[in-house]
């Protein structure tokens, strides 16, 4: 039975193979199909009858735009260059009165999609599927137009909303310093709102780190942040989280940090970037605007709901803003 007969029941954590000099826990070569390799990953999860079942969570017919604004933050880290919008009047070549715009953004800045360009396993330096940096140069291998040939990203939703989660419990943090979100407490928070997993849904953990820029009134304080601060609350990548990910088999992953582990790295070597984009195929969200989508789930009482995401169609992209929208 190929790995495709059974994509309902996949390998347990433990029954992925071990391949040479890479972590436990390698996908590479599951979804690989008529001697064609995969460059799609778990996003082979969003299947026809998961992207149906998606479609019962519409009943409110209210929509939530998932995309902070591009031009946030002010300052990005990596000496990034931050959005530069430019209006072109129609007036200077022609006669008639109107505009076009240019817009010069770099695709890690701002709500984002990390695609499976963006990041190679640590010690080999491969890229998912055992690709390698070379290949780049003369294909669009692992590219985010991928993910728009597909048809773009379509499932059902999931909000954990940790922020509510840790005021409930009296866990103070602060979203700009290392915090650990742990596995248990994403389950803890899950079963306190509501929320039973389903294979292919996409992961969603509001950290509170838009709130805190957005609510932040001192500019320099923002800009000194995000550009050269790298102490951050997120998911914290332990043996035990990495198994408890794969085996909620997340079809996507994302949330309201700059970066969606918590920062800085831990001792462990453990990266869920490492697994996620290299090992597992899994895109990764980062920097989303979710402080509506929380007012709205908290209102309706629910937090599943109908995402769609259309990522930018750029033959051998690395990322892309998500263009998410959250459908209740």
């Amino acid at each position: 039975m190929s790995f495709h007969d059974r994509i309902t029941n996949l390998p347990s954590f433990d029954e992925l193979p071990q391949i040479d000099d890479l972590p436990k826990g390698c996908t590479w070569g599951l979804w690989d199909k008529d001697g064609k390799k995969d460059e799609l990953g778990t996003l082979n999860l969003l299947t026809p009858e998961v992207v149906k079942e998606a479609f019962k969570e519409l009943s409110e017919g209210i929509s939530v735009c998932l995309t902070w604004s591009l031009d946030k933050p002010n300052a990005p880290n990596f000496h990034r260059k931050p959005l530069d919008h430019k209006l072109i009047d129609h007036s200077t070549f022609s006669p008639y009165s109107g505009f076009d715009d240019e817009v010069h953004l770099n695709t890690q800045c701002s709500s984002q999609w990390d695609g499976l360009r963006h990041h190679s396993q640590g010690q080999t330096k491969l890229f998912y599927n055992n690709v390698k940096k070379d290949e780049f140069g003369t294909s669009n291998v692992l590219g985010i137009d991928r993910w728009s040939t597909r048809g773009g990203i379509v499932g059902r939703g999931v909000l954990i909303d940790y922020v509510a989660y840790a005021a409930r419990h009296n866990i103070a943090y602060s979203a700009v310093e290392c915090h650990s979100i742990t596995h248990t407490a994403l389950e803890a928070a899950a079963r306190e709102q509501g929320v039973a997993f389903k294979q292919g849904d996409i992961l969603l953990v509001r950290s509170g780190f838009t709130k805190w820029y957005n609510e932040t009134p001192d500019a320099k304080e923002r800009d000194r942040v995000t550009s050269s601060q790298f102490t951050f609350a997120g998911v914290t990548p332990m043996p035990e989280s990495v198994r408890w990910m794969w085996e909620r088999h997340f079809a996507a992953v994302a949330g309201d940090a700059l970066a969606f582990e918590s920062l800085p790295y831990q001792d462990n070597g453990l990266l869920f970037h490492d697994f996620f984009l290299s090992l597992w195929g899994t895109p990764i969200g980062e920097a989303w605007d979710l402080e509506k989508l929380a007012e709205t789930c908290e209102r309706l009482g629910r937090w599943s709901f109908l995402l769609t995401s259309a990522p930018l169609n750029v033959p051998g992209g690395v990322a892309s803003p998500p263009n998410a929208i959250a459908i209740f």
